[in-house]
């Protein structure tokens, strides 16, 4: 990424898709360049918590929502410390925010930690197009980053640039050190979450729940796990392809050998898929956005949810499989599309969901699952 702070405001600016198709508009952000694979997020809230989310690293996000910005920007809501994706799309941004929590305007937030992005764009075309096309790698254009260049030579650099399909992320996001979040009130667990791009409120909400957080490393071994003496084992969401994380898989299968309680979300699930010896695959488009219908198969409560993935687990949706660590089945279900939300074994306590009940900035329907972890590793110590 290459970026000016000069002249956003009024600059001309285009996006170019992998496909050929051209969108043109105004910079939005700082003006110079940007790539990544173009995806659209569906969520008419929260666009502070989808920027600093880790998950979208070496992603634009296209924001279907046509009005953005309005909120401004505060320094209460961040999920991390700092902005990750690599490009952003509006339609209309706001001009002058009005919350009494803000502090500086969407647009100066991006010039300030130069995140290249474009506005003016039919955001509902380019969104309709994304969907028929699926999600494909993309470039962003302003100021002298697209003076005098043909559309020939833009096209010619997004098609240089990596696919996500392959793409091994999660240390690039991740803590570098452990580090430990408090238990809130009285300490009642302590748990090991391996980093592979956990939002800020994940640890919080365990927090919440009596429970020491050890917040460790994408790279942490099994021994590192085990040296914090952990009631449970946590996997978080993070970038990247699941096919990759041929690390965190070999933890994982350390943790459900020792059958310690275990809680993955997002990534953190296909870890959980992989290490049960289920496929994963790259979705068309994915999910992504806070409204996203899913169903707990374990009770037939629907819960309205908040989604960032592009990729998925292949695991049989009517039928209890057999696995190395016992018998597993399909817990949870995406009702748009029976892609796979969560697993379950049957026979030691561990599950997975592949969406976020953290949820900063909601909904809070998920917020059980939490619970749920806690149950694990009370009847575990019982």
């Amino acid at each position: 990424m290459t970026t000016s702070t000069r002249g956003a405001a009024k600059a001309p600016a285009v996006l170019v898709l992998e496909d050929g198709r051209i969108f043109r508009g105004r910079a939005y952000g700082a003006v110079g360049e940007t790539f990544g694979e173009a995806v659209f997020s569906t969520g008419m809230t929260g666009y502070q918590e989808t920027l600093t989310d880790p998950s979208y690293h070496r992603q634009v996000v296209v924001m279907t929502a046509p009005h953005v910005g309005n909120t401004g920007v505060n320094d209460e809501d961040p999920e991390s410390s700092r902005i990750w994706v690599s490009g952003y799309v509006v339609r209309d941004p706001a001009r002058i925010p009005s919350n009494w929590r803000s502090r500086r305007t969407l647009d100066e937030e991006l010039v300030r930690q130069g995140v290249v992005g474009i506005s003016g764009i039919d955001t509902r075309a380019l969104t309709r197009h994304l969907r028929e096309r699926g999600a494909m790698r993309v470039g962003i254009f302003s100021g002298e980053a697209w003076t005098g260049i043909r559309d020939e030579a833009l096209l010619a650099k997004v098609r240089s640039q990596p696919e996500m399909k392959g793409a091994n992320l999660s240390a690039e996001v991740a803590t570098k050190e452990t580090y430990v979040v408090p238990a809130i009130g009285e300490k009642r667990f302590t748990v090991a979450a391996v980093d592979l791009g956990i939002k800020g409120m994940t640890p919080h909400r365990m927090a919440e729940r009596g429970i020491e957080v050890h917040v460790l490393p994408a790279t942490a071994t099994v021994e590192d796990v085990y040296a914090v003496n952990p009631d449970g084992v946590f996997f978080s969401n993070g970038p990247g392809d699941p096919a990759t994380a041929d690390g965190p898989v070999a933890v994982m299968r350390g943790v459900l050998e020792r059958r310690t309680p275990l809680f993955g979300i997002c990534f953190g699930n296909q870890i959980l898929g992989r290490a049960l010896g289920f496929g994963t695959y790259k979705l068309k488009y994915g999910h992504r956005g806070i409204n996203q219908p899913v169903q707990d198969r374990t009770t037939g409560k629907v819960e309205v949810t908040a989604h960032n993935h592009g990729f998925a687990v292949d695991a049989p949706l009517d039928q209890v499989s057999e696995t190395p660590y016992g018998r597993a089945e399909v817990s949870h279900v995406c009702l748009n599309d029976n892609v796979v939300e969560g697993l379950q074994l049957l026979d030691q306590p561990a599950f997975s969901v592949q969406y976020h009940p953290e949820a900063a900035a909601g909904p809070h329907d998920a917020a059980y699952l939490f619970d749920r972890f806690v149950s694990l590793m009370e009847a575990e110590r019982a």
